[in-house]
Order: structure tokens, then sequence, then C-alpha cells
């Protein structure tokens, strides 16, 4: 599903189908999970394709390479101009866009002193599709922010996306919602998270979290419409006392909560901030924000 025989990739300083693209047996990011990729996302706007924020995404990924000492020769201008090219090539205007920067070849734990990079695309909807999502809160915890650099895309940190998505899958949910060290909210295992109470937003502060692009796009949008939003900590109790409740993220866009164990969110989601906000946010990536939905809820 992630290509076919007529894709191209861009992949150590070539652009190739991903057939002939290897990589190194001995990397210390297939043994120890050192490398930084990202997620990001292009649409078909009025003016053709759009990569919605590259420079923000590329700039996370710079910043990942840093703190984990992982080479990047690549400027942040070089990185957008190589995907719109790799978009050209693939003939793709709506597509996800997923870079990785690996390290090479390192069997001791100081980290490699060679990386390479390789960015895909393809063809990819909603990463948690468009139906309200039955969510089960688990028993494993947002990475303590003392132990890694939480809000850098570091493959290795996603072991625990992993446990946790495949814990709510096996039990019958959708997904997961993950609390930190101290038992307050963090994310679902790949996007931040927004309650709605009394008319009003409410999402987990920096410092335990990965403090999305779309969850700052939102933010963003939200203090444009008016709509009042606090960046806090709160409790998965004050959680289940909200009126709704949406998960944020670049592949997942938008979208609504149904239930949180046995809670059921009583706002219907027609009726939430959530639902206003999930369209002001496709207008936003293609470039029609001019029209408001003033009449959305």
């Amino acid at each position: 599903m992630y290509y076919t025989k007529d894709s191209i990739i861009y992949h150590n300083g070539a652009y190739m189908h991903p057939e002939k693209a290897s990589g190194n047996l001995y990397s210390q990011a297939l043994h120890y999970g050192n490398g930084v990729f990202e997620g990001i996302r292009s649409y078909k706007t009025k003016f053709g394709a759009k990569v919605f924020k590259a420079a923000e995404h590329y700039e996370r990924l710079k910043y990942g390479a840093q703190v984990m000492g992982i080479p990047c020769d690549y400027t942040v201008d070089e990185l957008v101009d190589i995907t719109y090219n790799l978009l050209e090539k693939n003939n793709l205007q709506d597509a996800y866009i997923r870079p990785i920067l690996v390290t090479g070849a390192n069997m001791s734990l100081l980290t490699a002193e060679e990386s390479f990079l390789t960015i895909q695309c393809w063809e990819w909807g909603k990463y948690m599709g468009d139906k309200l999502l039955k969510v089960k809160t688990s028993r494993f915890q947002r990475p303590n922010p003392k132990s890694c650099f939480v809000e850098a895309k570091i493959t290795g940190h996603y072991t625990n996306s992993i446990l946790s998505t495949n814990e709510a899958k096996k039990a019958g949910y959708d997904e997961a919602l993950l609390l930190d060290m101290n038992g307050n909210v963090a994310e679902c295992s790949g996007a931040n998270v927004f309650m709605e109470k009394e008319g009003k937003l409410y999402t987990p502060k920096r410092g335990h979290i990965m403090a999305g692009i779309t969850r700052s796009t939102i933010i963003e949008i939200c203090k444009e419409e008016g709509i009042p939003v606090a960046e806090t900590h709160f409790t998965l109790e004050e959680l289940k006392q909200a009126d709704s409740a949406f998960f944020t993220g670049t592949a997942a866009e938008v979208v609504g909560l149904a239930s949180l164990d046995d809670y059921t969110f009583p706002l219907s989601w027609e009726a939430s901030l959530g639902y206003k906000l999930m369209q002001l946010y496709k207008q936003e990536v293609l470039c029609e924000r001019s029209q408001k939905l003033s009449e959305a809820i």
C-alpha cells in the first residue's frame, strides 16, 4: 500500500524506486532505535500541492537529530525542495510524507558518525478514520521527560505507542490514551488530546507530551476564532467529566471521541467545538480560511 511499480523515493542523495533502496544491517537505528523521523501531509489546493507547515516539520526533524547527536547536513530549505520534487515525480498532491534520518553502522552506544536520509510519500487517508473513537486508558505511561527528549520524534520512542495501541486494539477499542508519570492526561498513542468543558477547551501543557504541529495549529485557530483554550494539566477523572473530546495529529488530522473506558461523552459531535475546529482545520490546510465557518455549530 505504500508504493507502486511507478513510485519514487529520495534515498541517500538520489531518487529511485523503493525496491532499489538498501540499508545497513549494523545500523544503530535498527538495533537501538536511534533515528529521527517526521510525519507530514501535502494537500491539493487551488494553488497546487501545498505541504502543510513543511518548514516547521523539518525544523523538528533537525532538532531531533541535534539532541540525539545524529549528523544532518541538509538545510530546512533543501529538505522542503526535495519534498516538492518528490511529490512532482510521484504525480501526487494529496499525500502523506515520511522523512526518516537513520544512523550508520555502530554497535556501541555512542551515536554513529554518519547518517542516511530517506523521504517517501504515498496516498493515505486519515490515520484514525472519520468515525468517533472508542478509547481505552492504557496501563502504559508516556515516557518520563527526564529519561529522553519527549518532543523529538525518535524512532525508538514509538515502541511505547505500539504497546499501548496493541493493548487497546486487543481489548476491542480503537485507540489508547496514555497518562504521564504524575497521573495526568498526556496524549494518545500517536496524537494530542483536547477536551471541551462548558464551552472552553483544555489540552495538556508541554513538558510530558509530543507538542504536535497540528496541536499548535488548532490552538492558533482557537485564538483567531475567539474560542477559549487553556494549556494545563488535568486528570483522567476530569477528562471523564468533559462534554466532548478530540485528538489532533498530522496523520489523524482532527478526530472526535465517542467514549473513554466506560464514559460516553454527552455532547453530540456535531454540536462540539471539536467539530467546528475539524472543519476550520481542513480549510486551513487547503488555504481556504478566508471562508469562515461561523455557523458550524
